[in-house]
């Protein structure tokens, strides 16, 4: 058989959350297949909607004269802005166990549909220093007390049976080089003032002292031990949620910083200790936690200028984004320091005591991605990341049931697995936004309901992500000062991608 599957041949499943999953086992899995560019004068669209299109391709032509639409979107490529990084998800201990659930064929079909020229395409991949909540127990690499030189530091079972050979297949698969960046949640135990992984707790001692240059080292022999195994680090945050070790009962695991104690250790410890390391390239993103913290903890760190030449760029997380919004904390924090990128490095569905866990094809919560992303993007971020690349029914496994949702929820009892409406959704954008993708500027003829990014690639075309949160459907046209109007409507619910070259 020898049939180029399409993207509409999703094999859909309602389990009555508003859309639908498709289906995917060993034998089988949609895809969304290479998307070249249309002749000149034509574009593609590709549409994902609540009525169960799933990146469901259809050309069409520019033209001449105006359609008459009482919409159009002018495209501004003079207006230019942030260039695109890329888009990705993390490697957890869960991610990896959840995928190797599943049977060889079908753990290379997952796979497959993240990294390969016929899936996705993600760039990026997260990847947890030791345990954290999605693990199924406590562990550090360095656990002997006492151990300052790390003789002892060594990687657990779970990086090098699970997670080291799931990355090293995804890179296979990748038509280019994979980014991984690394986060820890916790220091050892020995190393901190609570004694204990999790809950409230900091380094002993100050910035400068020996505590404080073990933690810093142990970052580098985490970057040494993986590139054993040739996987390199394109970049690290500064430590997940730093915030998180300041909260009294906190139930996982968490170090403590404040911007004050983060800004001096990398000063005095992980910035040199990187420098004179063998990964002196290694991009260096602080925060790593919610957005609300900013611009604030962006002006203590970078301010500084012993700190601010070790650090590349801003990380942040989407929880409390409802509180956060982003012109203040995002297009605030870019014009204060635009030489440091931002960098959305967590985000997943069903996090939220009031909608908790799995939600088998909940269009909503794609929504909820598209939206955050859109309004990230178009506030000069360069790059998202998904939480775990899978997960189970559960939304497991995770130590201490802090169960999410995932874009890919594994039933290996069936050697199946679920590609959910958020999947699509950020294939939207890591299909088709490569790196060096430069945001461009967007005018409309009036007041709308669509959400709307725009794009000029390093090949010279225009992409076009529209989101319609709305029950209408919306008519519009493009304006492309170079080729005339493209026709075009947004069905309601819908996320939309439209696709052209400008030679």
């Amino acid at each position: 058989m020898n049939k180029k599957l399409i993207a509409d041949d999703c094999q859909a499943l309602n389990f009555g959350h508003g859309s639908v999953v498709c289906v995917c086992n060993a034998t089988y899995c949609d895809s969304v297949s290479r998307t070249g560019l249309p002749d000149p004068g034509q574009f593609l669209s590709y549409v994902s909607s609540k009525t169960g299109s799933r990146l469901v391709k259809s050309q069409g032509q520019f033209q001449k004269n105006s359609t008459g639409a009482a919409l159009r979107i002018t495209l501004n490529p003079s207006q230019k802005y942030q260039r695109i990084k890329g888009f990705g998800g993390a490697m957890t201990d869960a991610a990896a166990m959840n995928i190797l659930s599943l049977s060889s064929r079908a753990q290379d079909q997952l796979l497959r549909q993240y990294f390969s020229p016929d899936g996705i395409e993600y760039r990026f991949v997260r990847v947890p220093m030791a345990s954290c909540d999605f693990s199924t127990r406590l562990y550090t690499y360095a656990d002997t007390p006492g151990d300052y030189d790390l003789q002892n530091f060594t990687l657990a079972e779970e990086d090098i049976h699970m997670k080291i050979p799931l990355l090293q297949r995804a890179q296979a698969l990748s038509a280019q080089p994979l980014n991984l960046f690394a986060s820890a949640w916790s220091a050892p135990a020995w190393l901190k003032t609570s004694g204990a992984l999790i809950g409230k707790g900091s380094l002993k001692g100050k910035p400068g002292g020996k505590e404080h240059k073990t933690w810093a080292q142990y970052y580098i022999r985490f970057l040494e031990e993986y590139e054993k195994y040739n996987l390199s680090f394109w970049g690290l945050t500064s430590g997940n949620e730093p915030t998180a070790g300041e909260m009294t009962n906190y139930s996982f695991q968490a170090l403590g910083f404040t911007p004050e104690t983060q800004r001096d250790w990398i000063a005095l410890d992980l910035g040199p200790g990187l420098h004179s390391s063998s990964f002196p390239q290694t991009r260096l993103m602080i925060l790593d936690d919610n957005r609300l913290l900013l611009p604030h903890w962006a002006k203590v760190v970078l301010s500084d200028v012993q700190a601010a030449r070790y650090v590349h760029g801003i990380g942040f997380h989407w929880y409390l984004n409802n509180i956060a919004p982003p012109g203040i904390t995002l297009t605030t924090t870019h014009h204060l320091y635009p030489e440091y990128f931002l960098f959305a490095t967590e985000a997943c569905a069903g996090w939220s005591p009031l909608d908790r866990g799995v939600r088998l094809g909940s269009w909503d919560r794609a929504e909820d991605y598209a939206h955050d992303i859109i309004q990230d993007l178009n506030d000069f971020v360069t790059g998202w990341t998904d939480w775990n690349l899978a997960l189970n029914q559960d939304g497991g496994p995770n130590w201490v049931k802090n169960f999410v949702d995932s874009p890919i929820i594994v039933d290996s009892s069936k050697d199946v697995f679920y590609k959910q409406p958020t999947f699509y959704s950020m294939a939207h954008f890591s299909k088709f936004l490569w790196e060096g993708s430069q945001r461009v500027g967007v005018s409309f003829s009036q007041h709308n309901s669509l959400e709307i990014s725009a794009y000029i690639r390093p090949d010279a075309s225009a992409v076009l992500i529209i989101l319609n949160r709305s029950e209408e459907e919306v008519q519009f046209e493009v304006w492309d000062q170079t080729l005339g109007f493209l026709p075009g409507s947004a069905p309601p619910h819908s996320i939309l991608t439209l696709l052209w070259s400008r030679r």
